[in-house]
């Protein structure tokens, strides 16, 4: 098998970055991007360092401009992009009644319109090679809901139907497209919740737990893997049992 790219968005911390170095120790290139190339180069030394090979560029995913640009420039580095890990994503919280317009929009545009645009950046090259692996990172919050996330949870609700959608159009050029939905997970967006809250959302979880960047990364590496080739339109749960 010739070593292949993968593409990961917001791969400069928490659950991407975490992906990036998981695929790129499964023996795949790995083209790191988000808005800050600062915080993703230091993710690409990780990488280089255990021996991976790893692109930067950065990418708004809230701009169809930038991510139609930076993608293709990516591929043309690499030649094609085989695996595309849709990781990046916002929350502009706050409760439906007082939501600001572009506090709905921004979620949006980035989390799901986001994520469409790439998708068709790397669709004609997996295409024409007749092989292909995307991940759609979705959330738990997506499947059951939460207060003073309806912009966030429509996105993430977003990106399943998006994965089904896709599952049914491309599958027949042997593209597989799959959802992972993490729970809590312990990252940025979740240290800033309180501790009332989070210890509220383990005793919510059957394994007790939060869950690490690393429990999603593996779960992606499988998705993107040739052991998965016979899965897609699905959704894995990497939740510790909070929504079954």
């Amino acid at each position: 098998m010739s070593k292949r790219t993968a593409l990961v968005t917001g791969a400069s911390r928490g659950i991407g970055k975490a992906c990036a170095q998981t695929l790129a120790s499964a023996g795949h290139r790995v083209i790191l991007a988000a808005r800050s190339v600062e915080r993703l180069e230091e993710t690409a030394s990780l990488i280089r360092d255990a021996g991976g090979e790893a692109f930067v560029t950065a990418i708004d995913l809230a701009s169809h401009g930038s991510i139609a640009s930076n993608v293709s420039t990516a591929a043309k580095e690499f030649g094609r992009i085989d695996i595309l890990v849709n990781n990046a994503g916002i929350t502009k919280d706050g409760l439906a009644v007082r939501m600001k317009p572009e506090d709905w929009r921004s979620v949006l545009e980035t989390n799901l319109s986001g994520s469409f645009f790439a998708i068709q950046q790397v669709l004609p090259g997996m295409m024409r090679e007749r092989w292909g692996r995307i991940v759609n990172i979705s959330s738990v919050v997506g499947e059951m809901g939460n207060a003073g996330q309806a912009n966030y949870a429509a996105s993430k609700a977003g990106l399943i139907g998006l994965t089904k959608s896709l599952a049914r159009e491309i599958g027949s050029r042997n593209i597989t497209v799959n959802a992972v939905s993490p729970g809590f997970i312990e990252t940025d967006m979740t240290r800033d919740m309180s501790a009332d809250l989070r210890q509220k959302m383990i005793d919510q979880t059957p394994l007790k737990r939060m869950g690490t960047p690393e429990d999603v990364a593996a779960a992606v590496r499988f998705l993107a893997s040739d052991e998965a080739s016979f899965i897609t339109g699905h959704v894995l749960e990497v939740n510790g049992g909070i929504y079954m």
